[in-house]
C-alpha cells in the first residue's frame, strides 16, 4: 500500500479526501443493520465492549488490505473500460439486492467459542463472516478504480464506526430506524456510484 507521503505527492488531497469520503458513506450506509454489527451487538452485551471493538478493528483492518490488494492488482491485469464494467455490475447487484432486502428480524444469537478470548472470538467470527462479503467486494471495486490508500482508510472508519454503533447504541438505533428503510437508502447510494462506474467504463472505451 501507499504511503501518505507519496500519495499526498502525487495526488490531490481534495481527490483523496473525496475518495475517503466515498468509501467511507458507502460501506457505513450497506453495515448498517448487517449481520457484523449484530455481532459487535451480542459479544458487547455479554462481554467487556473494548476487546470486541478491538477484536473487530483487527479483523476489518485485515480484510480491506486483502481487498484493496486485490482490487489494485485487477485494476493492474484488466483495461480500465472492463474494470469499470465489473465495477459497475457489482454495485448495480448489490444496490438491487439492497433495495429487495425485507425485514427478516435476523438477530440470532452468536455462539462464543470456549477457550477464546474475547477479541480472538470477535476477530474470528468477523473475518469468517465478512469475507468475500458485499462490502468487502465493494472495497476490491473501489480500489480497482481509485486510491486504494484513501479507500482502505474510509472504508476501515466506516466499519469502525459502524461497530461502535453496534456496541454503543446499536440497539436503540435499530428499533427507531426500520432495518428496510436503511436497507433502501444503501441501495439507492449503490445504484448511483453504479451508474458513475458504467459512465466512466463507456468513456474509457470510448478513449481506448
Amino acid at each position: 500500500m501507499e504511503s501518505l507521503a507519496s500519495l499526498l505527492s502525487t495526488g490531490d488531497l481534495v481527490d483523496l479526501s473525496a475518495t475517503a469520503a466515498t468509501s467511507f458513506a458507502l460501506i457505513a450506509a450497506a453495515e448498517i443493520g448487517d449481520k457484523s454489527q449484530l455481532v459487535c451487538m451480542t459479544l458487547a452485551s455479554r462481554h467487556r465492549p473494548t476487546p470486541v471493538m478491538l477484536g473487530a478493528l483487527a479483523a476489518f483492518a485485515l480484510l480491506n488490505t486483502l481487498a484493496v490488494v486485490f482490487g489494485v492488482a485487477i485494476a493492474n491485469w484488466l483495461p480500465p473500460y472492463l474494470v469499470g464494467a465489473i465495477v459497475a455490475l457489482l454495485f448495480a447487484i448489490f444496490g438491487l439486492h439492497a433495495l429487495r432486502a425485507k425485514d427478516d428480524g435476523d438477530d440470532e444469537e452468536v455462539e462464543e467459542k470456549s477457550g477464546h478470548g474475547i477479541f480472538f472470538t470477535t476477530f474470528v467470527l468477523l473475518t469468517v463472516a465478512e469475507f468475500g462479503d458485499k462490502t468487502q467486494l465493494a472495497v476490491v471495486a473501489l480500489s480497482s478504480t481509485q486510491v486504494p490508500a484513501a479507500v482502505w482508510l474510509g472504508a476501515t472508519a466506516a466499519l469502525a464506526a459502524t461497530s461502535a454503533l453496534g456496541i454503543l447504541a446499536g440497539r436503540t438505533i435499530l428499533q427507531k430506524i426500520p432495518i428496510v428503510l436503511l436497507h433502501r437508502i444503501s441501495g439507492v447510494f449503490f445504484l448511483i456510484l453504479a451508474l458513475l462506474a458504467a459512465w466512466q467504463a463507456y468513456t474509457a472505451y470510448s478513449g481506448s
